[in-house]
């Protein structure tokens, strides 16, 4: 990925420019020294005076009132804040009309900022003081007081935060009165501009000291820049979070959201003080110190899926490339393009107006489709649909171009979804909520409707991530999540009634995918990296599950690594530095899990027998279990050496009814309240009591004697015994009650 910059001979502005704002994705106003706004029209390439400001109004900073509010959308903004030199800021209109300045600071007003929604405004000054305006401009509250000047401010995702500099520390103040504050070094020099992204709640800081930082909302350093030659005058992140920019002295850097650099320009523009990006993240706008504005286009972006490659080349040329027989083919789009996904053998590719979807066998007829809203900020595919989200909403549309479903919930904000809180798979979507963030939203994906009962399925801790398994059938989807604690859990889509089971696969997990050839998981362990071949295992026998795994070391991927996907049997992993990684799994239990599904039970234990690896033997009792085939069980178990479980299996085999077979293959599993529901409804009351005294839940033994009229004197009879064998007297009242019922 890389910058293509685009520059004037002659600046338009005779002074520095101060600060730059997008309207449109292709419209820019710019404010300079020379007191003038001009408009830039990125279409035509033409520039036009907006306003000349009175002689002795400096611009310092200007912000664009937000554009998306609610479901119905302005068109473009139409008003902005600038703030200036001399004390106030201005509320001006797109036409240039200063509709309301207001003395807010005594000294310059260094920079001011609308939140989200548009309902507050804040700015901070040289007198150390950071207020909170409404949207007109009256004056609500004085969040605080500090001794030195505030360069930057910066929103939280959800409004509620101000992020503020204060010398070399930063400071996260909640607006809430009382409320804990965060403070803490990030830099050895004064900090001169911050930035703090909605999508990955991620905070950037630029300092005196030469460096650029990223820290998490926490204040936890995640990347720290080597020191450049001169001061960093201005970051920004691009909306999606996914990248950001750097601006210095005569230089421009893209970089990764997990710090490392994409490329470097050196463009002619003296000291970069404001960086810019436009609505939809294409390119980015620098005001420059010797009056020019700089223009990059982010181009060269690549997507890899199997044996194709697509590069942007252009902003409207994509170039396909078959890495088997090199062929190339040219993509050519009539608008620019915005986002694109490569995978299950399509690519979906937004551009500003439209959608096409290319299928790896034909590059020369893509499927086209109208969008409503235009600016896509995320697509995600699965096998069968593929999904986009945009400002207004979320929708599902098959490869054909068929709309599907569009999943609505309370309080939605699609602008702050990213892979990491939306997943897909071929028949469920699942959605983390921002409100809260314990819960995720599970809908079908063929009418947009909650799932089952519809509950939403809700955690103890926070959850960061969420995954969806890929294959199988609807009733067995699995979505794994990691919390706020780094846990790994696992647990059903399908919720009918009873209470799913949420059951901790892993700890310390930084960050998982499932494979899009069967369900096997893998993520990244403190320092292992590890796959789960059949995490189904804890629902089936969880002793088993450490044998069902694969682990190798990961200290060769350095800290932070991050997987970018699990194609077959090749995990893609991107290392700190930006390296991309790739790592082999073996390809036998993809087989199996093939074999499994198709019910070939004996090309499955011929399998096994061939490879003579105790990982496939385990995968294989489990799987066996959970479609009780209880003869391959046998043989499974019996080649891990689990001869206890070979033994139970064996009784399970003689007993005579299909009824009781069942039910002891659900204790097998530990599902004791399921068997005993199947021998209850198959009338066998006397064996449902038996299991419950064979586990020693006298409680509940007692219970279906009582309310079944029958068997209560064996039951005595067992606790009595029981009792004796570790001397023990009766305390439970309610044996008491019966015993004595008994003898009368």
């Amino acid at each position: 990925m890389r910058l293509k910059i685009s520059l004037l001979k002659e600046p338009k502005h005779q002074e520095l420019v101060s600060c730059v704002g997008w309207t449109t994705a292709e419209e820019l106003y710019s404010c300079s020294d020379d007191h003038q706004i001009v408009k830039w029209n990125l279409l035509t390439g033409e520039t036009s005076q907006i306003v000349k400001l009175p002689d002795d109004i400096y611009p310092i900073d200007l912000h664009w009132f937000p554009k998306s509010l609610g479901i119905k959308k302005q068109t473009q903004a139409e008003i902005f804040v600038l703030t200036s030199s001399d004390g106030k800021f201005h509320l001006i209109s797109k036409l240039g009309r200063v509709e309301k300045s207001v003395e807010a600071h005594s000294g310059a007003v260094l920079a001011g900022r609308w939140n989200y929604e548009g309902t507050a405004l804040v700015t901070v000054g040289e007198d150390g003081q950071i207020k909170i305006w409404s949207k007109t401009g009256m004056l609500r509250s004085t969040l605080a007081h500090q001794g030195t000047p505030v360069y930057s401010v910066a929103w939280g995702p959800d409004s509620e935060k101000v992020l503020y500099t204060a010398g070399k520390q930063l400071i996260i103040k909640p607006l809430q009165p009382n409320a804990k504050i965060l403070q803490w070094k990030a830099h050895d020099g004064i900090i001169l501009k911050v930035d703090w992204n909605s999508v990955n709640d991620l905070i950037l800081s630029a300092g005196e000291d030469c460096k650029y930082k990223v820290w998490d909302s926490y204040g936890r350093p995640l990347y720290s820049s080597q020191p450049h030659e001169h001061p960093i005058t201005s970051v920004a992140w691009a909306p999606d979070g996914e990248l950001f920019a750097v601006g210095s002295f005569h230089t421009l850097r893209l970089c990764d959201k997990t710090g490392w650099s994409y490329a470097l320009e050196k463009p002619n523009t003296g000291s970069i003080f404001n960086i810019a990006w436009s609505v939809d993240g294409t390119q980015i706008a620098g005001a420059c110190g010797n009056g020019h504005v700089v223009f990059a286009h982010v181009v060269e972006q690549r997507w890899e899926w199997k044996n194709f490659q697509v590069t942007l080349t252009k902003r409207r040329t994509m170039q396909v490339r078959n890495v088997l027989n090199d062929a190339v083919d040219l993509l050519e789009f009539r608008d620019r393009v915005i986002k694109a996904s490569l995978n299950y053998a399509h690519l979906v590719v937004s551009t500003s107006l439209q959608c096409y979807v290319f299928s790896t066998k034909n590059w020369n007829t893509p499927l086209i489709f109208d969008l409503k809203e235009g600016t896509v900020s995320l697509i995600l595919q699965a096998e069968r649909h593929f999904l986009l989200v945009d400002g207004g909403g979320i929708y599902l549309y098959s490869y054909e171009g068929r709309f599907l479903s569009s999943p609505k919930f309370p309080g939605m904000r699609t602008d702050i979804l990213n892979a990491q809180t939306v997943s897909l798979s071929n028949d469920t979507i699942a959605i983390k909520d921002k409100a809260d963030e314990k819960i995720i939203f599970l809908f079908e994906a063929s009418t947009g409707k909650p799932m089952g009962d519809g509950k939403f399925l809700s955690h103890k801790n926070e959850v960061l991530e969420i995954a969806l398994d890929q294959k199988g059938l609807t009733n067995d989807r699995k979505i794994a999540f990691i919390d706020k604690n780094r846990d790994l859990y696992i647990t059903s889509v399908k919720r009918f009634g009873k209470e799913e089971q949420i059951i901790k696969l892993g700890t310390m997990v930084h960050t998982l995918a499932w494979s899009d050839t069967c369900n096997i998981l893998c993520g990244l362990q403190d320092t292992r990296f590890t796959v789960w071949y059949y995490p189904n295992t804890v629902y089936v026998d969880r002793d088993i599950l450490p044998k069902t795994l694969y682990e190798r070391d990961a200290s060769e991927f350095s800290k932070n690594p991050h997987i970018v996907s699990f194609v077959g049997n090749q995990v893609t992993i991107r290392r700190a530095d930006g390296s991309l990684v790739h790592i082999s799994i073996s390809p036998y239990p993809a087989i199996l899990h093939e074999y499994v599904s198709s019910s070939k039970w004996e090309d499955a234990v011929r399998l096994c027998r061939f490879v003579k690896e105790q990982t496939m033997w385990a995968c294989l009792a489990a799987m066996a279990v959970a479609n009780q085939d209880m003869t391959t069980a046998e043989i499974a178990y019996a080649a891990i050496g689990e001869i206890d479980k070979v033994q139970y299996i064996n009784s399970i085999k003689n007993l005579p009814s299909k009824e009781s077979k069942m039910a002891h293959i659900l204790m097998f599993s530990g599902n004791i309240q399921e068997a005993e529901i199947v021998l209850l409804q198959a009338g066998l009351v006397y064996q449902a009591i038996q299991i419950n005294i064979n586990l020693y839940n006298w409680e509940r033994a007692l219970e279906l004697a009582v309310k079944y009229k029958t068997h209560v004197d064996t039951v005595l009879a067992y606790r009595q015994k029981f009792l004796e064998t570790f001397g023990k007297q009766e305390t439970n009242k309610r044996y008491l009650q019966y015993a004595e019922g008994v003898k009368e």
